[in-house]
């Protein structure tokens, strides 16, 4: 069990997209999650933090792309995302802060 600001820590922040708002009609949300944290630490963190029930997790890395600034080749950091389908009844509003 680990702490509740350790799960803070875990979870940066909601992703709000056009792709995301279509997963929330099929009850799933979109998070912004630590690189380093694995499925069942992100599911304790969802379950703890916005108290509802966790069905599945599924993750993946968004590699990040190359860019210019100024002339000067530069690259955006990678990106874990994961989609959390929650269980029948449950919802997060993400509009509201924390």
């Amino acid at each position: 069990m680990t702490t509740k600001e350790e799960l803070y820590d875990v979870v940066r922040r909601p992703i709000i997209t056009e792709k995301s708002t279509r997963a929330s009609e099929a009850n799933a949300m979109v998070f912004e999650v630590a690189k380093s944290a694995n499925k069942p630490l992100i599911k304790e963190a969802i379950e703890t933090i916005f108290n509802v029930k966790v069905k599945a997790v599924n993750t993946l890395v968004t590699k990040g792309k190359v860019k210019r600034h100024r002339g000067r080749p530069g690259r955006r950091n990678d990106v874990k995302k994961a989609y959390v389908t929650l269980e029948e009844g449950h919802m997060i509003d993400v509009t509201t802060g924390l």
